[in-house]
């Protein structure tokens, strides 16, 4: 039997046992989770959103606390630097341009005050150590600019915060103009969002994350689609090597 170890196997477990005869069994965390998660916002435009992430990034500096975003692409994460320079906040970028700072950057993004933009591949599979200071000012904030094709990398990126029984808080701030909900989701559903946005913000905001993760969850769908093909297509092409025999 083959044995693994993830974070985040819980959303693909049905999939892992129909393709590959794997269980999925739960383990404690090593400590109490102390991870605490704040109320996600929906905006309409994308403009909107980057501006909300701007002043909350903004309120959280003030905090003192450290701060980690996270963004789809390198393309988002530059956009978010270039408004965090212009606002005048501090912060360090980590993506696929950083590979030889990664290492300092991510020992540096538990400090109080330090804003860390990453994309959701940087610095995996390493812990951010909280300072004395950071752990008594709350712990790391991590905040998502959008959701993600699968859940489990939303896992992977809220994770971050509040490992072995740290504090931490984490929050996604989203639009209805990001990269999920345009190749996911109906234009009509988004038409009867943009009627209640002005009217009812609170049901806007339901509605919307409804939507989202309606989006998301066709999106894990299409991908575990996608590996079920690619997985039949491997075998059928093996059992036609096997019977007609390889050539010389």
């Amino acid at each position: 039997r083959i044995a693994g170890m993830t974070g985040t196997a819980r959303e693909v477990a049905n999939e892992l046992w129909s393709v590959y005869n794997l269980n999925v069994v739960t383990i404690s965390t090593n400590k109490p989770s102390n991870r605490q998660k704040e109320e996600d916002k929906v905006f309409l435009s994308a403009d909107e959103k980057w501006r909300a992430i701007v002043k909350r990034i903004r309120t959280l500096h003030n905090q003192k606390r450290p701060i980690l975003i996270g963004t789809r692409s390198v393309l988002a994460s530059e956009h978010l630097s270039s408004l965090l320079y212009a606002s005048g906040l501090p912060h360090k970028v980590l993506n696929a341009r950083q590979d030889e700072e990664e290492a300092d950057i991510v020992m540096q993004a538990g400090q109080t005050g330090k804003i860390t933009v990453a994309t959701n591949m940087a610095g995996r599979g390493t812990d951010i150590k909280l300072s004395q200071e950071a752990y008594e000012c709350g712990g790391l904030f991590v905040l998502a600019t959008e959701r993600n094709e699968t859940k489990r990398i939303d896992r992977q990126l809220f994770g971050r915060c509040g490992r072995q029984g740290d504090p931490g808080n984490y929050q996604a701030i989203i639009s209805l103009e990001d990269e999920l909900t345009k190749e996911f989701y109906s234009p009509f559903f988004k038409k009867i969002l943009k009627l209640c946005y002005g009217d009812d913000r609170y049901l806007f905001v339901q509605l919307g994350n409804i939507m989202i993760w309606i989006a998301q969850s066709a999106s894990d769908y299409h991908f575990s689609r996608i590996r079920r093909d690619l997985l039949k297509a491997d075998d059928h092409l093996e059992d036609m090597l096997s019977f007609a025999g390889r050539g010389e």
